[in-house]
């Protein structure tokens, strides 16, 4: 059986990212492709967060897409809202920066005109628009829109710090797309993830307290495993006197490399498409009641 939880392509091992963080403007060729380098530094600012921040250009793994992606087709920065009603989902504020390049042709350029989806659980482990066996959100699009990266590469959104639910560790979902429209426009899809001892700080306020204790960290999730760190955000403090809004923010960087074929650095995964988010063999879905009595 197909593993489709595994990242797509050789990705770097944590000895190799420090070897590119210690010379600007290098590349290194791995598996028949060159993983490249922006010649410019990282980020100088000091992180709330222990994740490693790597350079622009660095090619990041593919990851799947899991059974919650909606193509809703929101435009709309501020994915707390619920169009429905205009209420905001309670939580911690998170500023979320995509920085987009395109690799391809030997060069690092800012991809404009990409759409970026992200979409991810609340406070309590659950999702927008999902009928569940623990919850129906149907109808609703909380924590769920897009972005289109403006000149510069650039999507932005403000959005909460996520929840958990049972068998994942604390995670983000996105998807970037040339041309979302077109069966042959490229895609890139895979999450983010969080460093523990800002989740353990974050969680233990409202309203996460009383979903209770994770029951699975980021050194017992499969998915995490495959990302080699190199999806970890960096977070800073953030807060924005105008808006009134305080919490935290990360900027994400990505090199996509266009020149290959969409599909295969989609999710899309083996026959029969995408296994539950991030569930083994037996695993969980995020009403926090897995099968079998598992506690």
């Amino acid at each position: 059986m197909d593993n489709d939880d595994q990242p797509i392509g050789r990705i770097l091992t944590r000895r190799e990212v420090l070897t590119l963080l210690g010379g600007a403007g290098a590349a290194l060729f791995v598996g028949g492709s060159f993983i490249k380098v922006a010649a410019q530094s990282a980020g100088t600012s000091t992180p709330i967060a222990t994740a490693t921040a790597v350079p622009a250009c660095v090619v990041r793994p593919a990851l799947t897409e899991g059974p919650y992606f909606v193509d809703a087709m929101l435009n709309r920065s501020d994915i707390r809202v619920e169009p429905t009603d205009g209420s905001i989902k309670e939580g911690k504020v998170l500023r979320l920066i995509f920085n987009v390049s395109d690799v391809s042709a030997d060069a690092c350029t800012p991809l404009p005109g990409a759409q970026v989806d992200v979409w991810h659980c609340d406070a309590q482990g659950w999702y927008s628009d999902v009928d569940d066996p623990g919850f129906d959100t149907s109808g609703q699009s909380w924590l769920r829109g897009y972005q289109v990266t403006d000149d510069l590469g650039i999507a932005e959104f403000i959005t909460i710090y996520p929840g958990w639910y049972s068998s994942r560790t604390v995670h983000i979902h996105f998807k970037i797309r040339t041309d979302p429209e077109s069966e042959s426009g490229y895609e890139f899809t895979s999450q983010l993830f969080f460093d523990e001892a800002l989740t353990d700080l974050v969680h233990s306020e409202e309203p996460y307290a009383s979903k209770g204790y994770r029951d699975t960290l980021n050194e017992d999730d499969n998915i995490f495993q495959g990302s080699d760190g190199l999806l970890t955000l960096a977070i800073e403090p953030f807060e924005d006197e105008a808006l009134g809004l305080e919490g935290y923010a990360a900027t994400f960087s990505i090199g996509l490399d266009l020149s290959q074929p969409a599909e295969e650095v989609s999710s899309g995964g083996g026959p029969g498409g995408n296994p539950p988010d991030g569930n083994r063999p037996g695993g969980t879905p995020p009403n926090g009641n897995p099968p079998g009595g598992r506690p």
